[in-house]
Parts: structure tokens; C-alpha cells; sequence
């Protein structure tokens, strides 16, 4: 379903040349959970990005579905990404003017074919912050405002969901809790979490341990 092949990002810091990725291929099957696992500057997040369609690597290929994101127009590929793929990071990048709910509802554009309007506090419910739907993001607290980011990026039912370290800013309950309601609310679909925590990857089908910008076999 994705797959990356012989991936590379290269680029200059001052005089010195960075190799974020070195030569990383991979394939993923619909419904895996894959854990990236690595210390602070091993490629993990930049290898996400790669896959993800937020960065355009250097070198190799990224398809999903057969299709090659290079291939794609910026346009176009921005729209592929809103259609295919939901994104979680360690901020949660709520908008501070509009509550829990209404920033569900901006990630789903007010189209009523994703069935944002309906999902919406279902989902808030699932993982239990339907108390936050009328709450604005100032008024909660960090575990909180992550789960709000969750259900905004699964309410258009991605098919794959990118996290990158989601847990790093919570205490351990709440990243448990994070992680669990990452799993419940994309099952079925294919889930990526990076992290430097390999405590919230039980139940991963694999984990990928990165160093120096490849995958250490």
C-alpha cells in the first residue's frame, strides 16, 4: 500500500553535509502499526516526513496506492495528503480561537461527505474529552488538547494517520491514554508513531530502530 524505495534527504549545515535519510526502503501493508524508533537526530521524524508527502526526498520514491507523490503537483498533492493521510505531532496545533469542536470541523472543511458533523462527538467521546467539545484549546490541559488533535486528524477517516512523538510533552497516564485512543480510533487503518519511548509501542506489527539516517537491521 506505501512503500519507499532506496529514500534519501540530504541536506547542508554550513559546510557539512547531512544525510537525515541514507538509503532507506521500506514497504507497509493496509492496517500495520509502525512503530520508528530512534534517539534525537537519527532520521526518525525525517523519515516520516519522506513517507508522509511533507518533504520531498532527494533521492528514491515514495508511492501510496501506486501512485508515485513525486509525480504530483504541489496542489495536487496537498489535496492527496487532505484525502488520504491524518497527522499528529508533539504540538498539537489547535486554533486557539475556535473550541474542540470546531476545530474537528475546520479539519473537515464543513464538507458533509467526510461526515465530520456527525463523527465529530462521537469521536470526542471515544476518547473521552466530549467534557472539552465547547472548551477552546486555552482551557485545556495538554492531554487533552491531544486528543482533540486526534480526532480532528482521523474525522475525515484517513487511511493512513502519521504521529510524531504525540507523547513527548505528557506524563506517562496521558500518554498511555494518547496512544491507546491512537489505536481505537484508526483500527483497520495504517498507523506510524515515531518516538524515542519504545514503552508506547506494544501491540506494533514492527518497529523500525534508526540510527544515523538508517534503518539499523
Amino acid at each position: 500500500m506505501l512503500s519507499g524505495n532506496n529514500l534519501s534527504l540530504v541536506y547542508r549545515d554550513a559546510a557539512n553535509e547531512v544525510r537525515a535519510v541514507d538509503g532507506v526502503s521500506l514497504e507497509v501493508k493496509e492496517g500495520e502499526f509502525i512503530g520508528i524508533l530512534g534517539p534525537s537526530g537519527s532520521g526518525k521524524s525525517s523519515l516520516l516526513y519522506l513517507l508522509a508527502g511533507l518533504k520531498a526526498p532527494s533521492s528514491g520514491t515514495v508511492r501510496f496506492g501506486g501512485q508515485a507523490l513525486g509525480e504530483l503537483t504541489q496542489d495536487h498533492l496537498a489535496e492527496f495528503r487532505r484525502a488520504n493521510f491524518g497527522f499528529i505531532f508533539q504540538n498539537h496545533f489547535l486554533i486557539n480561537h475556535l473550541t474542540s469542536l470546531e476545530n474537528i470541523h475546520a479539519a473537515g472543511n464543513g464538507d458533509p461527505s467526510t461526515g465530520s458533523g456527525q463523527a465529530a462527538p462521537a469521536l470526542l467521546e471515544d476518547l473521552r474529552v466530549s467534557h472539552c467539545r465547547d472548551k477552546f484549546p486555552w482551557q485545556m490541559s495538554a492531554g487533552e488538547k491531544q486528543r482533540v488533535a486526534i480526532a480532528r486528524a482521523v474525522v475525515h477517516r484517513p487511511k493512513v494517520v502519521f504521529a510524531d512523538e504525540p507523547t513527548a510533552s505528557l506524563d506517562r497516564p496521558n500518554a498511555d491514554l494518547v496512544v491507546d485512543c491512537l489505536r481505537r480510533v484508526t483500527q483497520g487503518g495504517t498507523l506510524f508513531v515515531v518516538t524515542h519511548d519504545e514503552s508506547i509501542l506494544k501491540g506494533a506489527t514492527r518497529v523500525l530502530r534508526m540510527k544515523a539516517g538508517r534503518v539499523d537491521a
